[in-house]
């Protein structure tokens, strides 16, 4: 079952599903995978930033204003 990245979930996960973005056999959802830590501060206790890396040259990072676009399983 896929569902929503959140601060709470993403520890420990290595891939994240986009909900939207397709690979190119348009079957199915484009696949990044983490790139380092979580990043997370005291002072803004809601928001994180998780690096990710997709394919071999796009790097990015996933927030909290865009984790309701990415799934994990």
């Amino acid at each position: 079952m896929k569902t929503t990245v959140t601060k709470e979930n993403q520890e420990g996960v290595r891939e994240f599903y986009h909900k939207t973005i397709m690979n190119s056999d348009k079957k199915t959802p484009a696949r990044c995978r983490r790139n380092g830590k979580t990043q997370t501060w005291k002072t803004r206790p809601l928001e994180f930033k998780i690096p990710v890396k997709h394919r071999l040259y796009d790097f990015f990072y996933i927030t909290h204003l865009n984790c309701n676009e990415w799934t994990i399983d």
